[in-house]
């Protein structure tokens, strides 16, 4: 208990130590996934599948001790499988139906209590200390294995491993879009895109019509984070161009205002193939027909609720 309290009055140890800490046993389980299609004979790309996961294991577990060109080179090297479609699912060990009805029989309904863990540490640590989201979401996980572990003496840490090879081969080289879109959204920022974008809406909005600027720059939220896939990394953009000098700027709360764009931008991920883990890995895990299925039917609750933030931003601002 001392040293949570230490961490927790020291924010510079949770940021400079916790979250690399995260970020290395993400690479690792990553660079894993890398070295067995390696050594799997019956994928039919198992190099190219092997430079993608360990080039992204490598990036993810060192990003923050590398050199900038050196992660540069890394991520480049990592694109070229995708782009050539060398990104290929070996053999997978899914566990048969039998093993699993008869697992299901001997845990029964204790079977979410390892969800359950790891939601509730996480809403503990958010609620009594300043420590990362990441990092008490990784402890949760790692409760939650030990729980799985006492359920099946079956559950040793290769079948956790295997399993977490499984799902990101699944997902395969979408599993790189959200930290790619979230630089993406830095690099905007810093390119003065949000200037331009002021400069563009300044001819259209009235100055002084606050109304009408937080239709526009709700719209504009759904709209740049249905491109850039991410609410957050279209926020910083959306804010500096339009919510800053045409809504902040005659004295909405920006407290109302910043938390209900941001949500607005969440209709835009509602709507967009570029928020794959959302909306593509569910019709990967699912084998639905429709590739586009899980987000025709999300349209009509997003423009619903994108319709009602508006109101409710202009009703409260």
């Amino acid at each position: 208990m001392d040293a949570l309290k230490f961490i927790q009055i020291n924010p510079e140890i949770n940021t400079n130590i916790l979250l690399p800490f995260v970020w290395v046993i993400v690479g690792l389980i990553a660079f894993y996934a890398g070295i067995k299609n390696l050594r799997d004979e019956e994928n039919p790309s198992r190099i190219g599948t092997a430079v993608f996961w360990c080039s992204f294991g490598i990036v993810t577990a060192l990003g923050t001790w590398l050199p900038a060109k050196v992660s540069g080179a890394l991520v480049i090297i990592m694109c070229l499988p995708p782009i050539f479609k060398k990104v290929k699912r070996g053999r997978v060990d899914d566990p048969t139906k039998e093993y699993t009805k008869q697992t299901y029989g001997k845990i029964g309904m204790k079977i979410f209590i390892p969800a359950f863990t790891v939601a509730i540490f996480s809403l503990f640590f958010a609620l009594t200390s300043n420590i990362s989201s990441m990092f008490c979401i990784t402890m949760g996980v790692a409760v939650a294995v030990i729980v799985l572990m006492c359920y099946n003496k079956d559950n040793k840490p290769k079948v956790f491993l295997d399993d977490s090879e499984r799902f990101l081969s699944l997902m395969g080289p979408l599993s790189m879009l959200p930290q790619l879109l979230a630089c993406l959204g830095g690099v905007f920022t810093q390119a003065g895109v949000g200037d331009v974008v002021a400069e563009i809406v300044g001819k259209v909005v009235p100055k002084g019509n606050v109304n009408v600027g937080i239709i526009v720059f709700a719209i504009g939220m759904a709209l740049f984070t249905m491109i850039m896939g991410n609410a957050f990394a279209a926020i910083t953009v959306m804010t500096v161009g339009i919510g800053g000098p045409f809504v902040l700027a005659y004295g909405a709360n920006p407290v109302i205002i910043g938390m209900l764009a941001l949500t607005s931008g969440y209709c835009g991920t509602l709507c967009t193939p570029m928020a794959a883990n959302f909306n593509i890995v569910p019709v990967a895990i699912l084998n639905m027909k429709d590739r586009w299925g899980v987000i025709k039917n999300q349209v009509v609750v997003a423009v619903i609720m994108l319709t009602v933030q508006i109101c409710y931003m202009i009703a409260f601002k």
